[in-house]
């Protein structure tokens, strides 16, 4: 998968190299198209070309820039264009062999060659008179049409019916129109093997472009919003907009009051013992003296009725849970806070 910048490098290499064989194409069409009006008896095949890879092109330009038929049109584009290759080489090939081979531009260069126009009152196409040609120490009839360059020198009387070359030129306003069509003959030559070269360059290019896979432009993401904190004096509490559902409320528990008691191992203390003196027992220690009038703990509290009342005055009912509260030895240290 190619990064961004190396994806739209190829796409603009693809897209120059097919804008390059388009326009290459229409010159191949336009030179093609006006070498085979120029006469109306010589054979000229180099638009053919010219058509199979103007439309690859094409296709190929607007293959590039599709998202979703990007294959499909591509794929399309190159087969037109190889059509489009293959044909040039053979047009090239046919159009080479007639202008070297069949068109003797030597006596036209010569002026040895006549132009015969029309018979007065006769139009083009439908008049046909005959001319002498001398050739070497012969002459011989020569039946032409109306608007036609012929070159007695190229003009075999002895054998009329076999010509190596063109010796007459249908369709032309002068002579010197064959010899424009001799020029653009090889031009038509040269353009084709031109197209065929950059054909095969295109259809390449975009053959490895409609498989390229570019990583899709990932955006930055916004940064979160800080939370909207609600404050309200009245409740003491602060809430966290977005955080806790808006319409959950709390259970409403009763509020109950916490003796300070030790957990489970707590014995209430009894009455004093007498010594053997009579008077109270000089036998407890220290510490348990010195923690005796710190501790607060209530008395058992004693079963009447329906419910039970502490040592503070407080009423608990019969449920009411059995409340426990630690007991700290030192007399003034703070109770650690409670836990959120």
């Amino acid at each position: 998968c190619l990064s961004a910048a190396q994806y739209r490098k190829r796409k603009r290499s693809a897209l120059w190299v097919t804008i390059s064989l388009l326009l290459l194409s229409l010159v191949v069409l336009a030179v093609g198209l006006l070498s085979s009006t120029r006469t109306g008896n010589v054979a000229v095949a180099g638009y053919y070309p010219g058509i199979a890879l103007s439309f690859g092109a094409f296709l190929g330009i607007v293959g590039i820039y599709l998202v979703e038929n990007r294959r499909p049109m591509l794929v399309a584009s190159i087969i037109f264009i190889s059509i489009g290759v293959i044909t040039s080489f053979f047009c090239a090939i046919l159009d080479g062999i007639i202008a070297a081979e069949f068109i003797d531009k030597r006596p036209l260069l010569e002026e040895r060659c006549e132009f015969y126009a029309s018979g007065s009152g006769y139009a083009y196409d439908s008049y046909f008179s005959e001319v002498t040609c001398y050739s070497f120490n012969s002459k011989c009839k020569l039946r032409v049409q109306s608007n036609t360059c012929y070159c007695c020198a190229l003009h075999n009387c002895e054998s009329p019916d076999y010509h190596g070359v063109y010796y007459e030129f249908t369709g032309v306003t002068s002579c010197w129109d064959v010899v424009h069509l001799y020029r653009l003959l090889w031009a038509c030559v040269v353009l084709n093997i031109g197209g065929l070269f950059l054909g095969i360059i295109t259809a390449a290019i975009l053959g490895a472009f409609k498989d390229l896979n570019h990583a899709p432009l990932m955006a930055s993401p916004s940064p979160a919003p800080p939370p909207h904190i609600l404050y309200n004096p009245t409740q003491h509490l602060v809430t966290y907009a977005g955080f806790c559902p808006s319409g959950q409320a709390l259970p409403a528990y009763p509020n109950y009051p916490l003796p300070m008691q030790h957990p489970g191992s707590y014995q209430p203390p009894g009455t004093p013992q007498p010594g053997p003196e009579g008077g109270p027992s000089s036998t407890c220690l220290s510490e348990e003296c010195q923690s005796q009038p710190l501790s607060h703990a209530p008395t058992q509290p004693s079963s009447q009725g329906g419910g039970s009342q502490e040592a503070g005055g407080y009423m608990l009912t019969p449920n009411a849970p059995t409340l426990y509260g630690p007991l700290y030895s030192q007399a003034f240290e703070k109770p650690p806070p409670y836990a959120c």
